[in-house]
């Protein structure tokens, strides 16, 4: 799977969604054999030793326990990834049943967040005893291995089954990338039958999907990982959509109870069996599916209800929150230590939207995440906490204008879904046109300088980032002193990286539009690449009178 950009600043970027597919590397030092069994005898001895080091006398000095760090047990992590290089990546992927492979490029700024996670879930993995093996491609340095194996971007994740690859599609923590792996190699369902067992799964994950079900065959799931459903056809209907759930899910771990009591100390609410919960490390911990079960709805309901009340937004977990089937979208920008005040209060107000609106924190100062989004509205120095929204499905952004208190933050969202609040369109502050030959339009002022204008109005539309915009600038400040005299025609300019308007919708810079007066909703379109002279000649055939002598020559 690849990353991409952050969003860019037109905002149907919003389909900044849904592609925001993100870029990450790993850069994992780890043994570089040349032959099977060089492989095998190097991870022994590298797993040898960390056996050795977990063996050290209690009594052992304060330094000596100091390789229990973060940093200590990250770097034993990350010896059990192996490393492939262009001698042995076929050997590797052709000996083992499972691969997951992960190409990266070590300037790839994203494998930062990523490499702790891989290299976590490679640890997980192995002692959960996991067939799957643990692998990295500097891609960058082996551009011929990484084409062979089709790596087309950083970072690419990639699971090989008996030497077949299939695209990952899980998330980004070391538990999802975990989960995902377990499910795609035989394991979509954990059974629980002990209250030992109920006791060690709470410690491992902070969210799963629980089901109570009083009879049924447990069969050999891994059967089931390649999509043979003849296995089911003797299970009862809902255990059958359960399993195709879990199966079908690519980021929740499910797990199964026959016995109620064991179920219990996983979701203390079950009354009865064939039950189905999700469970979350927050504060609305408990959700009960309540339907039919069919896989299709269990589904749906996952998608609905896996975020917690307010998501903050990762570079990670950006494709997730975008392709949330809650299409309305509240985003809180603002400072860590402000966020922490506002959290308890905007939990409390998005429980009362649960399944309608998604509230996703941003850092204000985080400029990767932030910048992006505040761009859109203009808003891209602000400091202090705003609130905004989008509408995914119908491509609208909308902004709080009033104090980013909870009761007006709820009001808002109240707004929203009746559709009280109006579609913001960014706007820069009103300038000063006095004396000016062309007008500087502004979002605010469009409306009354060019719409309800009783005069002609050549606009041009530009960008401070386009390449021939300022020649056509040039160009309408010379027409604009040559049509100085004519009363019935004004010059303006708009800049539309600032500026929005729902009558303006360009995207090609520079354009000239000539709005006539009297017929305003249909601008003509003018040719940038026309000279001055032809210019001149078509806005003296649209606006002089025409029992008035046109003066072409500039």
């Amino acid at each position: 799977m690849l990353f991409s950009k952050n969003p860019t600043s037109r905002f149907l970027l919003l389909t900044l969604t849904f592609v925001l597919l993100l870029s990450f590397s790993i850069n994992i030092n780890a043994s570089d054999p040349t032959n099977s069994e060089d492989d095998s005898d190097d991870l022994e001895q590298l797993l040898a030793l960390d056996e050795q080091e977990d063996q050290l006398p209690e009594d052992q000095d304060q330094e000596s326990s100091s390789r229990f760090s973060e940093a200590e047990v990250l770097s034993k992590a990350q010896r059990i990834v192996l490393e492939l290089n262009s001698d042995n990546f076929k050997r590797v992927i052709d000996e083992n049943e499972f691969v997951l492979l992960l190409g990266y490029a070590p300037w790839c700024v994203r494998s930062a967040e990523l490499m702790p996670q891989f290299a976590e879930a490679a640890t997980s993995l192995k002692e959960l005893g996991s067939p799957v093996l643990m692998a990295k491609l500097d891609a960058e340095r082996y551009p011929k291995v990484a084409s062979l194996l089709d790596i087309k971007g950083f970072p690419t994740l990639l699971l090989f089954v008996n030497g077949t690859s299939q695209a990952y599609t899980g998330g980004f923590s070391a538990e999802e990338i975990v989960i995902w792996a377990r499910k795609k190699t035989g394991v979509p369902v954990i059974r629980i039958n002990t209250v030992t067992e109920a006791d060690d799964f709470l410690k491992k994950h902070h969210m799963f999907v629980i089901g109570l079900f009083e009879k049924f065959e447990f069969y050999a799931l891994k059967v089931l990982v390649f999509l043979d459903y003849s296995v089911l056809q003797s299970w009862g209907s809902d255990y059958k959509a359960f399993i195709k759930a879990a199966m079908s899910d690519n980021e929740i771990q499910f797990a199964e109870a026959s016995n109620i009591e064991v179920a219990k100390l996983l979701y203390p609410d079950i009354k009865a069996t064939n039950f189905l919960g999700i469970v979350k490390s927050e504060p609305e911990r408990y959700t009960a599916y309540v339907g039919t079960f069919e896989m299709e709805n269990i589904l749906q309901f996952l998608d609905y209800n896996k975020f917690p009340l307010v998501t903050k937004l990762t570079e990670l977990n950006s494709v997730r929150v975008y392709s949330s089937p809650v299409k309305l979208q509240v985003y809180v920008f603002a400072k860590a230590d402000d966020f922490k005040i506002l959290l308890e209060p905007l939990q409390d107000v998005a429980r009362k939207f649960i399944t309608k609106v998604m509230f996703i924190y941003i850092d204000i100062l985080d400029e990767n995440l932030a910048k992006p989004f505040l761009t859109l509205f203009g808003l891209e120095e602000s400091k202090n906490t705003l609130v905004t929204a989008f509408d995914n499905k119908g491509s609208s952004k909308y902004l709080l204008q009033s104090d980013p208190t909870p009761s007006n933050i709820e009001e808002f969202c109240s707004g929203l879904l009746n559709g009280s609040i109006s579609i913001y369109f960014k706007s820069q502050a009103i300038p000063d046109n006095n004396n000016a030959s062309v007008l500087a339009v502004v979002g605010k002022t469009f409306d009354d300088l060019v719409l309800n204008s009783p005069k002609n109005v050549l606009l041009e539309v530009y960008t401070p980032w386009c390449i021939n915009c300022e020649t056509t600038s040039k160009q309408i400040e010379k027409l604009a002193k040559h049509f100085k005299g004519l009363d019935s025609l004004i010059f303006a300019k708009i800049d539309a990286s600032a500026n929005e308007h729902p009558k303006l919708q360009v995207h090609d810079y520079p354009s000239l539009f000539l709005y006539k007066a009297g017929d305003k909703d249909n601008p003509i379109k003018l040719s940038t690449k026309s000279g001055s002279k032809e210019l001149a000649a078509f806005i003296n055939k649209q606006v002089r009178p025409k029992d008035q002598a046109a003066k072409d020559e500039l």
